[in-house]
């Protein structure tokens, strides 16, 4: 498989370019690339978000909801967020999405009903209702915020403007994707790239005049805050609002296994051509809606819905060359450089081989004829060599042992497998220049210091120049050296420093994932962040002695494991690393954490879980203590408050321990009181 770190630094790179071209279209209205190039970049970074889970991890979703409000129209904020789905690709991803909403809700025995529905390829809008007078209307946004087109949204004739019929809700959130007819299209083909980009396009006129004259259409596919809640399921809110009037979509339907997923993901692939909408697969929703609600969401997605896309594009072309690359955390990947071909409608020069056993596995050689598969990835992947096309002198391919920069790689054996690691590692840190420089790249990501102006290709310039080496000298450039190179002008370079200035303020979870400690992504930054609360504390890692006792602590952490902790003691135990942190940190403005306390049962207290729950599963227990205003401990200790203990197969050791400690013991019975109370 290709690098999860690789996987990050493209889709960062990618995130870059978008928001420049997000800005120059739509806060500029001049736009520097065509609207075809740039939609395929944003279906790039669609596409890449698909196929790799952890980057919603990440909490990357936000720029691939949707387009950032401009400042044409006035910004409001979301009555519920618009969340993005997960994805599945093929029936072993949705073998395994029920699988884990069967563990989540700790019920394997009955069937899970799914509401199936065409997943249009269009442009999200939701629309508000004050006892049935439509008083809202916003785009998506950046799926918190969205920009008020009401009047736009008006211009389409069959969105009811006044709700008529029984038992409306005081306040109702219409979710709906707007879009253009095939024929509709054809007809004004000349002026967009395609139906999507027609229908964005129109919903961002200024004058609802231009708008009008714009056939759009759309169907209502969910809601966001309902009060009262009048629905039991998804399948009966669609039906209520298809009889006061909104257009849904008359191929969604029910299904109840893998198989009858299956055959409805068959049968619609095999319509889309004949529709007279673009779709790119069908959304299967958990119907009940107090399950939906049980399941709730990750930082960045339902649990309780996800799109499973229509079959991946494939090409076949031939490898000219096979390069290595350099990763931030020193890994080595090879990529191979194909004679250019057209797949998915995007043409690629590149394609991933993942890592070493990959090449060794498939036998993948120069000069090789090869199909390459495009299901998500911004670089496709190789599915098969031609071994039938193999020129007779054909070589096997050696992977170099060596990085980029001479040093030996090594693959390291996993603590707790006990197993070699696929990927070649170099482990000369910021020593290796290539490694250093995949460094300063994620430092400027918009995750961490964002600052924009100051993306790949320039970190290259700058570091070519000598202008950087090491991430402090990023707060101290000579913009009087940058103004006299090729393509830089007074105001290019001015908004280049004040972007710099702007990012010197920075929030400690947001730095703590910026210095790039391996195993250390978002997430868990975030409990670090809220373990450490400010950077003093953090600082104490600095120190040998100090970190010892901190490390120990960290095990209570729930989230953070021994490999974390383990890298965490890797990255600190270098006193380069530590060097370089330290003189990133006198330039900046590093910002305390500020912990949201929730009322609750739980309230500043500290729980621990051990066995398995007849009526949920440990993780939905876990969300539900911390909803309570607990905070869940992943080990014993004095600190903790409540050992929560479930009647399947609990660990004997914790609770002799926990009641050595005069730790209160829950029992599973007395933890279901205390949730019906």
């Amino acid at each position: 498989m290709i690098k999860k770190n690789d996987v990050i630094r493209i889709f960062k790179k990618k995130l870059s370019d978008l928001k420049k071209h997000n800005k120059h279209y739509f806060d500029d209205d001049n736009p520097v690339i065509s609207d075809k190039d740039y939609d395929e970049l944003k279906k790039e970074i669609i596409n890449l978000q698909e196929k790799y889970n952890f980057l919603k991890d990440l909490k990357l979703i936000d720029n691939l909801v949707g387009f950032p409000p401009t400042k044409k129209f006035k910004k409001i904020k979301h009555l519920k967020p618009m969340l993005s789905l997960s994805n599945a690709f093929d029936k072993q991803d949705m073998i395994d999405f029920i699988k884990k909403i069967k563990n989540y809700l700790n019920d394997h025995e009955n069937n899970i009903e799914f509401f199936c529905e065409p997943k249009i390829d269009g442009i999200s809008a939701t629309l508000i209702y004050e006892n049935g007078d439509l008083v809202k209307g916003l785009s998506r946004g950046d799926g918190i915020t969205g920009e008020d087109i009401l009047e736009n949204l008006k211009t389409i004739s069959n969105i009811p403007q006044k709700i008529k019929g029984d038992n409306i809700p005081k306040l109702l959130e219409i979710r709906c994707e707007v879009y253009i007819g095939k024929k509709d299209f054809f007809k004004i083909k000349d002026k967009f790239a395609n139906p999507r980009n027609a229908a964005g396009g129109s919903l961002r006129q200024k004058d609802p005049k231009e708008t009008s004259k714009i056939p759009l259409r759309y169907f209502a596919y969910g809601f966001g805050a309902v009060e009262p809640m009048k629905f039991l399921k998804q399948s009966e809110f669609l039906s209520k609002v298809a009889d006061w009037g909104f257009c849904v979509n008359s191929l969604s339907q029910i299904a109840t296994n893998i198989d009858e997923i299956e055959k409805k993901h068959n049968d619609i692939d095999a319509q889309r051509s004949s529709l007279d909408y673009d779709i790119d697969g069908l959304v299967f929703k958990v119907n009940d809606l107090n399950l939906q609600k049980r399941l709730g969401f990750t930082s960045s997605f339902p649990r309780w819905a996800i799109a499973y896309k229509f079959s991946a594009e494939k090409a076949v072309t031939k490898i000219k060359d096979i390069i290595i690359q350099v990763g931030r955390t020193g890994a080595i990947t090879p990529v191979a450089k194909v004679e250019p071909v057209t797949v998915g409608g995007v043409v690629v020069s590149n394609a991933t081989l993942h890592n070493e056993e990959e090449i060794q596995r498939k036998d993948i050689r120069l000069g090789d004829v090869i199909q390459i598969q495009r299901a998500g990835d911004v670089i496709p992947q190789v599915l098969m060599v031609d071994k039938s096309k193999r020129e007779k002198k054909s070589k096997k391919f050696i992977f170099p042992n060596k990085c980029l920069c001479g040093s030996t790689t090594v693959k390291e054996i996993s603590k707790s497998t006990k197993k070699e690691d696929a990927v070649r590692r170099c482990l000369k840190g910021y020593d290796c220049k290539f490694t250093a420089r995949e460094k300063l790249k994620h430092i400027v990501s918009k995750e961490a210091f964002n600052i924009d102006g100051l993306g790949k290709k320039v970190i290259d310039q700058f570091c070519d120049l000598g202008l950087i080496k090491e991430p402090s000298d990023i707060f101290q450039l000579n913009y009087k050296k940058i103004k006299s190179l090729e393509g830089w002008g007074e105001l290019s370079v001015n908004n280049l420093e004040q972007a710099i200035d702007k990012s010197k303020k920075i929030s400690l979870d947001r730095f703590i994932y910026s210095i790039g400690i391996r195993h250390i992504g978002q997430e868990n930054a975030k409990i670090l962040a809220s373990f450490f609360i400010s950077i003093e504390k953090f600082f104490q890692l600095f120190k040998p002695k100090n970190r010892e006792t901190i490390l120990k602590n960290l095990v209570e952490l729930d989230g953070i494991g021994q490999t974390q902790i383990d890298s965490i003691n890797t990255f600190f135990s270098n006193s380069k690393n530590i060097n370089i942190v330290t003189n990133l940190v006198k330039k900046l403005i590093i910002s305390e954490i500020s912990l949201e306390k929730k009322s609750g049962f739980f309230s500043s207290k500290r729980l621990m879980f051990t066995g398995g729950f007849k009526n949920m599963s440990r993780s939905e227990a876990k969300s539900i203590a911390e909803d309570k205003g607990g905070k869940v401990l992943g080990s014993i200790s004095k600190k903790l408050d409540f050992l929560i203990v479930g009647n399947s197969k609990p660990t004997k050791k914790k609770i002799d321990q926990a009641k050595s400690l005069g730790i209160k013991v829950i029992t599973e019975k007395e933890w279901d009181k205390i949730l019906n109370s």
